[in-house]
């Protein structure tokens, strides 16, 4: 190894030979002066944003429980007292971003799911116990809140993530397997990604920057030192970080975030009323397209903002205000972070015609959802139901049902979950007669029956389906 000195030498050197070297025109060089020029370091971005990055601490307890026990004359026979049943506790660990100096954090929803317990531990080694203020499934976000409403709290600001550009560099902070904050650098290596599978929202910023398990609810931030994105997914065959990450963009965050901040439960967005499908190649062909990109309309519900705007099936949606629309998932992205109230400016081509149509920003129409879980013998035991409404279908996507009750939730080795019931299932009949709110279904199952036949819909399919009871 050189001795410094040596070192210095040699590069100054250099220094004076690059200098003296004529440049071609056609290339211009620049000489750097001196040697502390030629530091480099994200020290000065890292100091400020890594006071704003927790890591997340989530348990819950897990009942290891025989749905046999639910049953009275079971545990009377065999002699098992009370409630029985054992129980294992599970932790989980990722990172969360303070976005609010009041102590509001954003994570992934997938770090907290089902937390009886959450807490965070800030780069200052302190701990805190955090509430869960809101939770969204469709984005895989959820928002925190610090309990210690006295003190103020670092916190990162949300850039404009749709001014990013490909080969932009940014860094990654978070607890990797649980080692303790770490910062890794790379670049974005790709906008918009859609075909990625992790939440209803697709459209993802793609970075090579080193992300791995327990980074998921980390930041992804900006040379500024601003969030630009909520690290959430690896594409991975071997655990680790391949060099393929994918975060969600802010201005999505931004949408949930606001949510909490005005103390809803869930998050408010705009409701299109139409059902989208992508453009395959061979309808590109039949409609004269250039290229397969945009948004087909496929249908449109009746007094939704996107019937009012006159948009019909066939119509081809291109572009939201004049962002370029290239699928579903990027209309989607492109509308559901529009602010609330005013419109926007959707541009259409129909029958090859271009036009623009001005959609009304406003949330679905809810009803009381009336939530409750089936408890009574029944095939619905253990499962959690509630009213169906334009907002609900909107948010579990359902699509072209307009009645029914439908399934939120399914307990783990209940009765309903060992007979396939799952989210998103809609209840429309039990034994002939009609479920329309969640109290007919608890009144329907609160008689004992040996044969039970049920309609459902799933997947815009009607399904008939006969229990034992």
């Amino acid at each position: 190894m050189r001795p410094l000195t040596s070192l210095t030498a040699a590069l100054s050197a250099s220094l004076v030979m690059a200098v003296l070297v004529d440049a071609a025109p056609a290339q211009e060089r620049r000489v750097v002066p001196t040697l502390p020029d030629l530091r480099m370091s994200y020290s000065p971005v890292v100091q400020r944003v890594a006071p704003a990055v927790v890591n997340v601490y989530a348990a819950k307890m897990v009942q290891n429980r025989n749905p046999l026990l639910d049953d009275p004359m079971f545990r009377r026979f065999f002699g098992v007292p009370g409630e029985g049943g054992g129980g294992q506790l599970q932790r989980s660990l990722g990172s969360g971003v303070i976005v609010d100096e009041s102590g509001l954090i954003v994570t992934n929803n997938h770090v907290i799911e089902g937390a009886d317990e959450v807490r965070v531990s800030l780069a200052d080694k302190r701990e805190f116990e955090a509430t869960l203020v809101l939770k969204d499934q469709r984005t895989d976000l959820a928002v925190l809140r610090i309990k210690d409403p006295r003190e103020r709290f670092p916190s990162l600001d949300f850039a404009n993530s749709d001014a990013l550009e490909v080969g932009d560099v940014v860094l990654a902070v978070g607890n990797p397997f649980g080692v303790g904050q770490t910062v890794t650098s790379g670049i974005v290596s790709a906008l918009a990604r859609t075909q990625v599978g992790i939440t209803d929202y697709q459209f993802f910023i793609q970075t090579d920057a080193a992300i791995n398990p327990g980074n998921s609810g980390g930041a992804l931030v900006d040379l500024a030192g601003r969030l630009v994105g909520i690290n959430t997914a690896i594409f991975s065959r071997s655990g680790g970080s391949q060099g393929i990450g994918f975060a969600i963009p802010a201005n999505m965050v931004r949408v949930v975030v606001a949510s909490a901040r005005s103390g809803g439960s869930v998050v408010k967005r705009p409701w299109l009323g139409a059902k989208l499908q992508a453009v395959t190649p061979d309808i590109a062909d039949s409609m004269n397209l250039k290229r397969p990109a945009g948004a087909l309309v496929a249908s449109v519900a009746a007094s939704s903002p996107a019937s009012e705007a006159g948009l019909r099936p066939g119509d081809l949606i291109v572009s939201v205000d004049g962002q370029p629309v290239d699928d579903p998932n990027a209309f989607d992205y492109r509308f559901v972070t529009q602010p609330l109230g005013g419109s926007a400016k959707l541009g259409v081509v129909r029958a090859g015609r271009d036009f623009t149509a001005a959609v009304a920003l406003r949330t679905a129409p809810d009803l009381p959802r009336d939530e409750i879980v089936i408890r009574t013998r029944s095939p619905f035991s253990g499962a959690r139901v509630a009213n169906l409404s334009p907002a609900l279908a909107d948010e579990l996507r359902l699509q072209n049902v307009d009645s029914g009750v439908v399934v939120l939730d399914v307990d783990n080795g209940s009765y309903a979950s060992n007979l396939g019931f799952r989210r998103g299932d809609i209840i429309q009949e039990v034994n002939g007669a009609g479920v329309a709110k969640t109290g007919d279904l608890q009144r329907i199952t609160a008689v004992q029956n040996r044969i039970w036949r049920v309609l459902i819909v799933r997947g815009g399919q009607k399904i008939s389906a006969v229990f034992g009871g």
